[in-house]
């Protein structure tokens, strides 16, 4: 779980929280001023915008507080697990692939960020370095050697130590 990502969560939830709070009552307020209610399109979009950024402060709030549940102590230092940065030898493409294991939210294939969720997250899941791995994916079986393993406590000992 990368700081990264929880600083820029934690930033969105800050602008929307602005943008509910003094933003939008401004527009409503010049919207009020120009009459008739019913038939003022500023007004209705200003009200849509309302509900929308509600809700979406909802949903950050929700997972921000999910995210806090995080137990580092229960995540395995030893296997591969969230957080994980695991170098893997494809046996077919005979060509080597690093992946970090990472929330939903965060998945970036091109970056080689992976969910937990995706075939190969579940299917790396609990393995060890050394191990050998085949996964089902939508484009067919991937079988893969892994080679080296960097747990997220691996990552935060060496940050600690810089």
């Amino acid at each position: 779980m990368g700081q990264d990502f929880l600083k820029k969560l934690k930033e969105e939830v800050k602008s929307l929280e602005e943008e509910l709070h003094v933003k939008l009552p401004k527009e409503l307020k010049i919207a009020r001023e120009h009459g008739d209610l019913s038939e003022n399109a500023e007004y209705q979009a200003a009200k849509e915008r309302q509900g929308y950024v509600n809700a979406r402060l909802g949903q950050l709030r929700k997972r921000l507080a999910e995210l806090s549940m995080i137990d580092l102590s229960k995540i395995p230092r030893d296997r591969i697990s969230l957080g994980s940065e695991v170098h893997l030898y494809d046996i077919k493409k005979k060509e080597e692939i690093v992946y970090r294991l990472v929330m939903s939210e965060e998945t970036d294939v091109h970056r080689g960020f992976i969910s937990t969720t995706s075939p190969i997250g579940k299917g790396l899941l609990g393995k060890e370095e050394g191990d050998e791995v085949t996964v089902q994916t939508p484009a067919g079986d991937k079988s893969f050697e892994i080679t080296k393993l960097i747990t997220i406590h691996d990552q935060l000992d060496s940050s600690s130590n810089e």
